[in-house]
């Protein structure tokens, strides 16, 4: 039998592209051996240790987290295969040895949709017996901004243990900026999980390399799309065409649409996905921050590797706004008589987060005694992270153009006005004509039916509505025969509601099925999507049963827990299940995919 072939580093390719090869030779020679004088594949070849790859994914950063850890496995002489948490009922668990858990936390410390019917299995006496004899490492991708953080992956992993699995590897808590930690744990993982396993062909135990940008085959994504080149660390310059106020004068909203183009940039999407921002800081807010530090600007100081005025630092690369925890100790160190010290004591979280709502790093700044050193600053200050916004346009309706729907955040606070970074970013500084560096962030979990027969529910209240103005595009677009239903609210009818002209036009002519509308101060009493989800609710079960899917975006910790909470109601009421029957149903309408959310 032949050696299995390895692309050598003296090769005409790029690290990743190395990699990714070796990765694919590696899994296909581990099922496939050929005779040395080449020919039809006639004998098996023993398969490497089996490695188990599950994720959790709300916007497919887990999701491609997973995939590449897949790859690299396979690089290293693993059988290593990668599975939706939604497919845990599809996986033989006697035969796993090693299962590695990649999984995001989105909302207020809650399980990805995905992920939801994998952690309530786990719960169980099954699910416990069933991965009790595995060796397990689990990565968790959060935010340090939510309170939290990273919980989903901090729960599988405390449950697997209590099961009797073995952690073979600790856990990992990544935040937004995650690219360092998690390649650090992919190589960790790996080289422990290499160690207790036999049978690894010495020739493919090789160090698991860094992180590499996921690719997808020449048929496209598993989402239907080409996976794009770009990223938050790859990213092309569009150009402003269009910035509108889509509220009415007297409206206490400011929600603007913008239409970017990206004409030559070679950047794709499809309806469902994000477009990242990245943003600069406002230029008033740095110049207070140098007041503060008794600096000019023009002070040289060290982010990462590279060393830039501190200026610049706070302009575009240093989160200004939100302090960290790490910045939030230092203050309270240096200026022991403020009222912050005690507000970080374990157990005092809540009263922290009403204490810090609307101040920023300038605030606390100004607690301090004495002038914070420039470089000591730098340090404590997170980066500054592109913002996620939902695409409003479908890319067949606007070639070459890209559409966003974003509320301009403005409020007044101990006694400044205080301005969302990107949202007053695109709205005041940007002007038409302007270029802003974006990339596109797939959304492979909240996509539209590939049958276009088959009927769509959409519950967008607010800025929520941009993905499904982009699903009613694409789907008029291409012609597909779908019945829509919609689902709007806001809080006033004449001055709110966005893009009122286009969805009229559409129910006129029958694009749109149906529209249902909330605005809840035009009345007494308060009236939410939510409620009109429940009114509607014989008729949206009656959709159900025909195979709708059922979409929601918005506000993760309010209005999507109120309609799935009506959904539950619904599915007892006009479906005449039990409490029990309902809660399955729901989670079986996610595990199918036909229950899909964009919350934040």
């Amino acid at each position: 039998m032949i050696e299995v072939p390895v692309i050598p580093e003296s090769a005409p390719f790029q690290a990743e592209e190395r990699l990714w090869l070796n990765g694919f030779l590696a899994g296909y020679f581990s099922r496939v051996a050929l005779p040395e004088s080449g020919g039809i594949p006639v004998t098996a070849a023993k398969p490497g240790p089996p490695l188990l790859v599950v994720f959790g994914s709300q916007t497919g950063t887990a999701q491609a987290l997973a995939k590449r850890v897949g790859q690299l496995a396979s690089a290293r002489g693993f059988d290593a295969r990668v599975r939706d948490a939604a497919e845990h009922g599809k996986v033989d668990w006697r035969t796993e040895r090693t299962l590695l858990v990649v999984t995001s936390t989105y909302g207020d410390g809650e399980m990805p949709d995905n992920a939801q019917g994998f952690w309530e299995w786990l719960q169980t006496e099954t699910g416990a017996a069933m991965v009790s004899h595995l060796s397990f490492a689990v990565m968790g991708l959060g935010d340090r901004n939510y309170d939290e953080f990273c919980a989903a992956g901090k729960k599988i992993d405390g449950r697997l243990e209590q099961a009797g699995a073995r952690r073979f590897f600790d856990r990992v808590d990544c935040d937004v900026d995650y690219e360092a930690e998690a390649s650090a744990w992919i190589e960790g993982a790996l080289g422990a999980a290499q160690e207790s396993s036999v049978g690894l062909r010495p020739g493919l135990m090789k160090p698991a390399g860094r992180l590499a940008e996921p690719r997808s085959s020449s048929n496209g994504s598993s989402n239907g799309h080409n996976a794009s080149p770009f990223s938050k660390t790859n990213l092309i310059t569009a150009t402003l065409l269009k910035n509108s106020c889509l509220n009415k004068p007297g409206s206490g909203k400011e929600v603007r649409h913008y239409e970017l183009s990206l004409k030559g940039s070679g950047l794709a999407y499809e309806p469902g996905d994000a477009l990242g921002v990245v943003p600069l800081n406002c230029p008033d807010l740095v110049n207070e921050i140098l007041r503060a530090v008794c600096a000019t600007g023009e002070e040289i100081v060290k982010v990462g590797e590279m060393e830039i005025s501190l200026g610049e630092a706070l302009a575009s690369r240093l989160d200004i706004t939100k302090p960290a925890s790490q910045f939030l100790a230092e203050v309270a160190r240096r200026a022991p008589s403020s009222e912050l010290g005690p507000l970080l004591a374990p157990g005092r979280a809540a009263d922290l987060r009403a204490w810090l709502w609307g101040r920023d790093i300038g605030d606390l700044l100004r607690l301090l005694p004495s002038p914070l050193e420039c470089a000591t600053l730098v340090t404590l200050l997170r980066k500054l992270t592109p913002r996620l916004y939902s695409i409003s346009s479908s890319p067949r309706t606007h070639p070459g153009e890209v559409h966003l729907t974003v509320s301009a955040l403005r409020y007044e606070s101990h006694g400044r006005e205080r301005k969302g970074v990107a949202s007053t970013y695109l709205a005041d500084r940007v002007g038409t004509g302007g270029g802003v560096e974006v990339f596109v962030q797939p959304s492979p979990g909240f996509k539209l039916p590939r049958n276009g027969d088959v009927p769509i529910i959409m519950v967008g209240p607010g800025t929520g509505i941009a993905p499904f103005r982009a699903f009613l595009e694409e789907r008029q677009t291409v012609g597909a025969k779908g019945k829509n239903w919609l689902l709007f609210g806001d809080q006033k009818r004449a001055v709110d509601f966005l893009y009122e002209e286009e969805l009229n036009a559409w129910q006129k002519d029958g694009h749109l099925t149906r529209v249902d509308l909330a605005f809840s101060r035009d009345q007494e009493e308060k009236v939410y999507v939510q409620h009109r989800l429940v009114e509607r609710g014989a008729e949206l079960w009656a959709w159900l049963q025909e195979g709708a899917h059922f979409y929601v975006c918005g506000d993760a910790s309010r209005m999507a827990k109120d309609v799935e909470a009506a959904l539950h109601q619904i599915g007892e009421r006009a479906g005449g299940l039990t409490g029990d029957g309902a809660r399955d149903y729901v989670n079986q309408l996610k595990t199918e995919k036909r229950y899909q959310r964009d919350v934040y």
